[in-house]
């Protein structure tokens, strides 16, 4: 881009900032920049510079009419998720949400089960840590550097140690509807819910006030997908996993 050259004033011309009023200079305005004309667009001009974004955080799959569906975990005030579904779904939302930025910990009881995601994610970096039941420490959470608590333990979790905080959010995994599910549905922001039987899905459906196809549609669902439901709205949702995620992981799939 070409900056036009300034040309000195004239002996006749007032010097640069100096006052119309008064005859008394203004100190300290500085030179008169170049004069450009506005732009000025009108507002049908203003929707061609629309840009499909959508909301910030993890994308977890797409929707039934193929959009990406993005679920925004680092959040600045606490945030709880419970799902009841399998290791398979709740890995590969790990390994997301470890490539966004976020530090995961996870606390379970089968750590074998980890191990091997743990040493791939994050290119080397410790970005996943494993801890016992009951073990896991403060995590020293901030904007700067979210974290997501992992609890995978079991039909009974245990009450944490580590809970919900900002920029710290705790994942419960369930893989079945267990007694101390209702409890933790109740006081998580998001609920996910994979397969299970038709009984299970009828006391979800009580408990999460879903209408009937979406009820009965629970103990149908694919590999893979997910019913994602907060207080008011209600979402299915099926992971796409990339080659990577596949070669680490397997296929989807509901039993562990």
């Amino acid at each position: 881009m070409s900056v036009p050259s300034h040309t000195a004033p004239s002996a006749a011309a007032p010097a640069p900032g100096a006052a119309r009023s008064g005859g008394r200079p203004r100190i300290g305005f500085g030179l008169i920049g170049p004069r450009r004309g506005r732009h000025a667009l009108s507002a049908d001009q203003l929707e061609a510079f629309a840009l499909p974004v959508g909301d910030d955080g993890v994308v977890i799959g797409v929707d039934p009419g193929n959009r990406p569906a993005v679920l925004g975990i680092n959040r600045p005030t606490p945030y709880d998720i419970t799902l009841i579904g399998g290791l398979w779904t709740a890995q590969v939302l790990v390994l997301r949400a470890a490539a966004t930025g976020a530090r995961i910990a996870v606390e379970t009881g089968r750590a074998q089960a980890w191990t091997a995601l743990a040493q791939a994610a994050g290119g080397g970096q410790p970005c996943v840590t494993l801890h016992d039941v009951g073990r896991v420490p403060p995590q020293g959470a901030s904007a700067g550097s979210p974290v997501v608590v992992v609890r995978d333990c079991g039909m009974r979790p245990p009450r944490g140690r580590v809970v919900s905080a900002p920029w710290q959010s705790v994942m419960t995994l369930l893989p079945y509807l267990s007694p101390v599910a209702p409890r933790l549905m109740e006081k998580s922001g998001l609920v996910g819910v994979q397969r299970v039987s038709p009984d299970e899905a009828a006391r979800i459906g009580r408990i999460m006030s879903l209408p009937r196809a979406e009820t009965e549609a629970l103990s149908t669902l694919a590999d893979g997908v997910t019913l994602w439901c907060t207080a008011r709205d209600r979402q299915f949702v099926m992971v796409q996993a990339t080659d990577a995620e596949t070669g680490l992981l397997g296929s989807a799939r509901r039993m562990d």
